[in-house]
């Protein structure tokens, strides 16, 4: 637990919140579109943001209840500028439509966080027939930053502003399979176990991470694009009640960190001026950390890009 508490290189440490990561960024004129904005770590994210005065677009699968979340938000920060549109990871059809109702509410992007994310009891497929959690956790969030990545390359040419990407992922991503990526499983997941398939999507969110890196350098793109692992938190991913979740539900209390200080990580990578400049990171605590071999290979994060092109295509 010590370590917990220790601060880094940035000064910041596990037991940092999302508003003392901010307190010196002023937002204003910035727009962030955020996946799973209604709840646990996204909403803390858009409040905070919204409170350093940053334009937020809330993706939200629930439309009702990202509507609370707005309300509940704008009525503690009079002034708030929030929108929210619907958004289902799961479903490409889906993607494709945010994408579009983003482009006619004719705003500009300097910040995507990629934030929502599954874990069911059982592998099932999305109704794009692929496994779920790979559908939704990484093919959704692949397609949208697709989708949006020439509004924010105009943003960046237009205002010189550094964009920024940041992809969400979990320490879940150091059990994946050994494969890495089991490509076979994506469309007949039979005998993969819920917890392996989480695993590799979340491994799946750190090399889409670092092969977008390696992209914007060869093209000489002014966008930086990491991942963040925001800790263990008691969080509405858990809502399948899963055995996981049993066992969350047990030591949580002793072992989990706050909301406001998971939603810290993802507002400093996203909005600090320290982070101006770093690319294919992985961060951690507020700090960059090391993440898995796996999740390092270059040849992986290849070979991933060019089936989530072919999938969604």
């Amino acid at each position: 637990m010590w370590g917990f508490y220790r601060k880094g290189p940035s000064g910041f440490s596990g037991a940092s919140t999302a508003e003392e990561v901010t307190a010196s960024v002023d937002g204003h004129g910035l727009v962030a579109v955020i996946t799973g904005a209604t709840s646990g770590i996204g909403l803390e994210t858009a409040r905070v943001l919204v409170l350093r005065g940053v334009h937020v677009v809330m993706a939200v699968r629930n439309v009702s209840a990202g509507l609370d979340a707005k309300a509940a938000i704008v009525a503690k920060i009079p002034g708030a500028r929030i929108d929210v549109l619907e958004l289902d990871l799961s479903s490409i059809a889906s993607v494709r439509r945010f994408a579009s109702e983003f482009d006619s509410l004719k705003l500009h992007l300097n910040i995507l966080i990629n934030n929502a994310g599954v874990l069911t009891r059982n592998c099932t497929l999305s109704c794009d027939g692929l496994e779920l959690h790979f559908a939704t956790n990484h093919i959704g969030h692949f397609l949208l930053t697709n989708l949006l990545l020439e509004n924010m390359k105009s943003t960046c040419r237009d205002r010189g502003i550094e964009g920024r990407i940041v992809n969400i992922t979990s320490l879940g991503h150091a059990f994946s399979h050994p494969k890495g990526i089991c490509f076979e499983k994506i469309r007949d997941p039979s005998g993969f176990s819920n917890y392996t398939a989480y695993c590799q999507s979340k491994l799946a969110n750190i090399l889409h991470s670092n092969e977008l890196s390696r992209i914007f350098k060869e093209e000489g793109v002014n966008i930086s694009s990491n991942s963040v692992h925001p800790g263990v938190i008691m969080t509405n991913i858990l809502r399948e009640k899963t055995a996981v979740a049993a066992l969350f539900n047990i030591i949580g209390r002793v072992l989990c960190r706050s909301v406001e200080q998971g939603a810290a990580t993802t507002c400093y990578v996203a909005t600090h001026p320290q982070v101006k400049g770093l690319s294919g990171k992985y961060f951690a605590n507020c700090n960059i950390a090391s993440p898995s071999s796996q999740a390092l290979d270059a040849e992986l994060a290849k070979k991933l890009w060019q089936f989530s092109l072919e999938t969604v295509s």
